[in-house]
């Protein structure tokens, strides 16, 4: 990783403010790399870009290769001719939280709508493009678009619960699928070629303006995924394809039971005996959008929490040793330096810390975790080392206001004001800390939006094992104010975190 000093801004795309009822690609994504441009930022972390199951979180997907298709901005396909603006007239606005079952039913609909007239319409150079879209990924598109069409097929029940000779791929099955289905699985790759389009064209324009997107890969899939579908045989299935073990951590800061999430665990022997041929495409795929990947739950790639399929709770799991040091040394010898954060929170041990470290990634830390025991205070400033990424909060805290005003505890808030200096009134612990974060010795630091528009809980974006509720949040289109811009640029160049280069003296001193 880059040693130099930097800083960003955390928000998902789909907390955009953009037409449909949820965040995309279109005009309020530009809008937003400008302000943070103006604000002299260097990085945009977002959340996983993949397709989501039940619940809509980005950390369920339903697959870890494919693009999210509500992501895709319609407005941006009427100006290319592909849907007539007369269609997309009607649908939610700009304002408002995520109505996901909304979105589903009225702007997917549209996206479909669309990639048939390109598929009908296209001209040569177009078609050229997209033919080449679908040769890059031949490894992971045909089968995701045949899990997309049968899934929709079978009133989008879990692939398990297909007819058997779909759930297993067995027989004949590929065979009737392209016969039965060729035109649906080819506006399914056309749809995947609208994300690719649309992501790139805003990543290049993110480029420009030197900020660089972090994205995040989440480290399990979930079960009913394409992954899982395509490739039982990497995953702890029985024989009839159920999960015999799932992923989770034990009870912690989040939860006294533990979060059970329920993904399949790998069979990493096997993925040892095939040289991770697997993560070796996953992660190239992610290179692919990413300049920058966070590593959710790092820890796991030293060991994991494995759930037997049958317990309710995450309670009597067991921790599994994961080979870990073989899986980044693979991948360093395909793709050289590991642009990687690791995001090591939790319960960490030492041989956690010397898997980060052998591999130069920098790991994560969190003010908002840093004001209960002693114990805690290696998420202060004063604790950190150069390479760390630190955040004011992240996506599953809540917004530093919120946290100020609802979470605290007498004793929490006043190690807060002893280590912050007196706090007057609310309005000035965001930006406390927000200070606190850019003059630390950490390379990065990161800001949820959240923090930097000073919003309370009602803007939070996750509570984890919270069943409902969550990944909803979208921020006003009035809200990028440019005093909030211009504050936080005047912040980065006294915390030399606005990519200012010393000149160098060319003079000759003899």
């Amino acid at each position: 990783m880059s040693q130099e000093r930097i800083s960003g801004v955390l928000l998902h795309v789909t907390s955009l403010p953009s037409y449909g009822g949820v965040g995309d690609f279109g005009p309020a994504a530009y809008e937003f790399v400008n302000f943070l441009a103006a604000s002299k930022q260097s990085l945009w972390q977002v959340l996983p870009l993949s397709p989501t199951g039940y619940g809509s979180s980005p950390y369920s997907a339903l697959s870890a290769f494919a693009g999210n298709p509500i992501l895709i901005s319609l407005e941006k396909l009427a100006e290319q001719g592909w849907i007539g603006w007369d269609r997309i007239q009607g649908l939610a606005g700009h304002d408002g939280a995520v109505d996901f079952v909304r979105v589903s039913k009225e702007k997917l609909p549209l996206v479909e709508e669309a990639a048939a007239n390109f598929i009908d319409r296209a001209g040569d150079e177009q078609r050229a493009k997209f033919q080449k879209f679908c040769t890059d990924n031949v490894s992971w598109l045909p089968d995701y678009v045949m899990f997309t069409v049968l899934r929709r097929q079978y009133n989008y029940a879990s692939w398990h619960e297909w007819p058997t000779e779909f759930a297993h791929r067995s027989g004949d099955w590929q065979t009737t699928v392209l016969s039965q289905y060729g035109r649906e699985l080819e506006i399914e790759q056309a749809v995947q070629f609208f994300f690719s389009e649309q992501w790139c064209e805003l990543k290049s324009y993110c480029a420009e303006r030197e900020i660089r997107v972090m994205g995040d890969v989440a480290i399990f899939v979930n079960y009913d995924s394409a992954d899982v579908w395509t490739h039982p045989e990497l995953f702890e299935l029985d024989e009839s394809l159920n999960p015999v073990r799932v992923s989770g951590v034990p009870p912690d800061y989040f939860s006294a039971t533990g979060q059970r999430w329920g993904n399949p665990l790998y069979r990493w022997a096997l993925m040892r005996e095939r040289g991770f041929d697997w993560w070796v495409a996953r992660i190239r795929r992610a290179l692919a959008l990413y300049d920058t990947i966070r590593l959710d739950h790092f820890r796991g790639f030293e060991a994991y929490w494995s759930i037997a399929a049958e317990e309710e709770t995450a309670i009597h799991g067991q921790w599994v040793k994961a080979p870990g040091h073989e899986l980044f040394q693979r991948l360093r010898e395909v793709f050289g330096e590991l642009p990687f954060v690791a995001e090591d929170l939790g319960l960490i041990t030492k041989e956690v810390d010397e898997l980060r470290e052998h591999y130069g990634m920098p790991g994560m830390r969190i003010l908002q975790f840093g004001f209960s025991d002693r114990g805690s205070h290696i998420h202060l400033p004063h604790r950190f080392v150069p390479n760390t990424v630190t955040y004011t909060g992240t996506h599953d805290n809540n917004t530093t206001q919120g946290w100020w005003r609802d979470d605290l505890s007498p004793v929490e808030r006043e190690h807060v004001q002893t280590y912050l200096q007196t706090i007057q009134y609310d309005g000035e612990i965001v930006w406390a800390m927000i200070k606190a974060a850019a003059r630390s010795v950490a390379n990065i630091c990161i800001f949820p939006l959240q923090d930097v528009l000073h919003l309370g809980s009602e803007a939070r974006m996750n509570t984890p094992a919270a069943p409902a509720g969550n990944w909803t949040w979208r921020y006003r289109p009035d809200a990028l104010h440019p005093d909030f811009a211009t504050k936080l640029s005047a912040l980065m160049e006294m915390t030399d975190r606005d990519g200012y280069v010393e000149p160098v003296d060319s003079t000759d001193a003899g």
